[in-house]
């Protein structure tokens, strides 16, 4: 039987990638994956959540396209912006208003594009965590 790697497999590599707590760890994931034909990414972000919206929507591009992850094409682009817009949709009920910080996780197989994006959401200590998630297939 072939393993067959699909978007079921690329959500969990990028929830994975987005609760790396070092670039150490983010590598080392990287590498692994990648012998499984996994591309991956992660980046960091912090700020206020309406005001930040594209600006993560843009680290999570930039970030998928410095790793390899996608080419620079309006079609891989788009998938990864509009994935990384479902994911913060989903965030989004929790967030408004407060400050979010946290890591996009990002993971290609094939035509199998997804983000992840994992946040601690809170005023002073009062924290909550949300993950968000959104999926393109792109050929």
């Amino acid at each position: 039987m072939v393993n067959q790697i699909g978007s079921r497999k690329t959500a969990s590599v990028a929830i994975i990638m987005s609760l790396t707590e070092t670039r150490e760890e983010e590598k080392n994931l990287q590498k692994a994956y990648a012998k499984e034909g996994i591309k991956t990414a992660a980046v960091d972000y912090g700020g206020e959540f309406i005001s930040s919206v594209m600006k993560i929507v843009e680290r999570a591009v930039v970030a998928a396209k410095r790793e390899g992850v996608i080419k620079e094409t309006h079609t891989d682009e788009g998938a990864v912006a509009g994935a990384t817009r479902e994911a913060l949709s989903q965030i989004m009920p929790k967030a408004i208003g407060l400050n979010v910080g946290g890591k996009i996780g990002i993971a290609r197989h094939n035509d199998h594009i997804t983000v992840a994006i994992f946040f601690g959401i809170g005023l002073l200590h009062l924290d909550e965590v949300s993950i968000g998630l959104g999926h393109r297939a792109v050929s």
